[in-house]
């Protein structure tokens, strides 16, 4: 049973029950090794939805131990039916981090498959394990879902995906669907995504890229192509696949466009099918651009900034194919319904061309927060000074940038010590504390090489760098594990006392030339 609709949408399972209405025989989604149908896909997250309701309390968090595919984004989705959200662990990560995104998030069941059952077991008791295979043979209850449904409200969370954090342990941005709703609805209308595109998803669905990939597909009855993780790492076999699979849109991280590019697979074969290439993450280095343009020259190509705490993206630039990028390609302007804006040192408003200033957003698209960060949500989710009227919160992203003549934004680098790393906004300190927190290493410091897009540690103390790493990569994910490791004898500081990280990086470079 389907509750009547409003005239306003609510909840993103309004997506998947229209599309289901018009496409129920079509591919919702495939991962080259499972595929269901709308029809298929509908049934099996209400099956799930019923055993999750059965156990969990609305809106609280489950959450989902596995490997992206088509069975993962059924219990995503039933999850929703159950009127909770959903927080993916990828499985990939140290154990050491897995329990601390469970110690932040408090999850009372992991949803899990046979294949990760034992690494589940490890992170929470075994009676609370769930798994999938047992979850989708449950009975529907009508009852229970539609009850679900109609105390639903649109600003209740969809999901929380888990960034690095300063304090030593992970973030949990918390989103809602009305959030969501807003964005994809103008996301899809403004890149013209139609029922006959098919999406072909890249990013790990504990990456925010990917919700641009499932609820776009959804949203207007598309087929989401799951690209498997292993292709990443064969440039030959992914073109295959994506031409294989007629991909029509990529939503891809820059890092993942430029594994192509680097290895000239597109010189092996190019995927034709493809008319529309959407990049974010990080900056797109120019050559590799030209050379996606110049196997696909019909092919439309867009800018996408933004981080997770916003909702997916901001701003967006639609690349001219006439235009010279000397300056470097900007990240446009804002997407319908949201306010970019910069503010100054003094937090006020910066609209003259050449002058930096802080990117900061407003407007339905921000997240709700971070899950039980209330210190840190209220450092970053602030209100807008250049309002003293009535509340109004805006997110301050860290990011500088400046306008150009034409009213766009540039992108100017960072103002504190976060930076973005293969995809991935990391912070400095983060790391600096797990590398401390080390017995035998007395003080350390992180930096990021920008021209050379490498992270470097250095450290005091008297661990052998190759034993270092060792016990970093077993706490920390790969992309937070220095590139490069460095002894020294003295860490050097400022005239405040503060670590002197420029003279590190000075100190580096002069390393780099010797």
């Amino acid at each position: 049973m389907v509750p009547e609709r409003m005239s306003r949408m609510r909840n993103i399972l309004e997506y998947l029950e229209e599309s289901t209405e018009r496409f129920p025989e079509k591919t919702a989604v495939t991962d080259g090794v499972c595929a269901y149908n709308y029809r298929e896909l509908s049934m099996r997250s209400r099956r799930i939805g019923s055993a999750v309701a059965a156990r969990c309390k609305q809106e609280q968090p489950v959450a989902v131990l596995a490997e992206k595919g088509a069975d993962t984004l059924a219990v995503f989705l039933g999850i929703v039916q159950a009127g909770c959200f959903y927080v993916l662990m990828n499985p990939e990560l140290p154990l050491a981090r897995l329990e601390q995104v469970q110690q932040v998030l408090q999850s009372e069941y992991i949803v899990t498959d046979r294949e990760h059952r034992e690494l589940a077991a490890q992170i929470l008791d075994e009676d609370r394990v769930l798994l999938v295979e047992d979850l989708a043979d449950t009975e529907v209850n009508d009852i229970l879902l539609t009850g679900r449904r109609e105390k639903s409200i649109d600003t209740a969370p969809l999901y929380a995906n888990f960034t690095s954090g300063s304090t030593g342990q992970p973030k949990g941005v918390v989103v809602s669907h009305r959030s969501v709703l807003d964005f994809i609805d103008i996301f899809t209308e403004l890149f013209g995504i139609t029922s006959e595109d098919r999406i072909g998803n890249q990013a790990p669905f504990d990456f925010d890229v990917s919700v641009k990939d499932i609820y776009s597909s959804l949203k207007m009855g598309a087929t989401l192509v799951i690209v498997p993780k292993q292709l990443f790492s064969q440039p030959a076999p992914l073109l295959d696949y994506l031409c294989d699979n007629k991909v029509t849109v990529m939503i891809w991280a820059v890092s993942a466009l430029c594994l192509i590019s680097i290895f000239h697979g597109l010189d092996y074969r190019t995927p034709e099918s493809v008319r529309k290439v959407l990049f974010s993450g990080e900056v797109m280095p120019p050559k590799h651009l030209k050379a996606w343009m110049e196997h696909l020259p019909e092919a439309d190509f867009i800018n996408l900034y933004g981080p997770t705490e916003i909702t997916c993206n901001c701003t967006y630039h639609r690349i001219d194919r006439n235009r010279d990028y000397s300056e470097g390609v900007p990240v446009g302007c804002a997407f319908p319904n949201e306010h970019v804006f910069l503010l100054d040192d003094n937090n006020q408003e910066v609209t003259k061309p050449g002058i930096a200033g802080e990117i900061c957003v407003r407007g339905t698209a921000l997240a709700l927060g971070y899950y039980r960060m209330p210190e840190q949500t209220a450092e970053h989710f602030v209100q807008n000074p250049l309002n003293h009227c009535y509340p109004e919160l805006i997110y301050r992203t860290g990011d500088l940038g400046r306008y150009n003549e034409q009213g766009e934004i540039l992108f100017g680098g960072r103002k504190d010590y976060q930076v973005k790393y293969m995809g991935h906004r990391i912070e400095l300190e983060e790391i600096e504390r797990a590398m401390e927190n080390i017995e035998g290493i007395s003080r350390a410091c992180c930096i990021f090489d920008e021209k050379k897009s490498k992270l470097y540690g250095f450290y005091m103390g008297e661990m052998e760098k190759k034993e270092l790493h060792h016990l970093m990569s077993s706490n920390l994910p790969p992309f937070m594990v220095p590139g490069a490791l460095r002894k020294i004898e003295q860490m050097p500081l400022t005239k405040n006392g503060k670590t002197d990280r420029r003279a590190l990086m000075e100190k580096h470079a002069k390393g780099a030339r010797s």
